[in-house]
């Protein structure tokens, strides 16, 4: 098992085992870079563990996405009843052939 451990690509969880001097001198030497992806390695320096399967994280993301999706339903709705109450105050017709998109900043111009 220390040969396994040694051969490992974490300089930190073969250090945790023997011939930590060495490991660790080598791995200055060479500027090593220690990409704590396993278990041992981020106990060793105290950083969270790589367990759990996400799906609280996921969660709060989906959950964040129908709040964004809700807040701009609501905005466009109150874009669409300003645009509507400023069409009745100028007296703005559906069925009208004038061009009367000119008046409103925010009717079906060009985006």
């Amino acid at each position: 098992m220390t040969k396994a451990s040694l051969s490992t690509e974490s300089f930190l969880a073969a250090a945790s085992f023997q011939e930590t001097t060495r490991v660790l001198t080598e791995a200055a030497v060479t500027g090593a870079k220690d990409k704590l992806i396993g278990l041992k390695e981020n106990v060793i320096i105290g950083k969270l563990i790589p367990a759990g399967t996400g799906y609280l994280k996921r969660l709060e993301r989906a959950e964040q996405l129908r709040l964004a999706a809700q807040v701009q339903a609501e905005r466009l709705g109150e874009a669409e009843a300003i645009e509507e109450a400023a069409r009745a105050f100028l007296g703005v017709g559906a069925g009208s052939d004038d061009d009367d998109s000119m008046l409103l900043p925010f009717a079906g111009g060009a985006d």
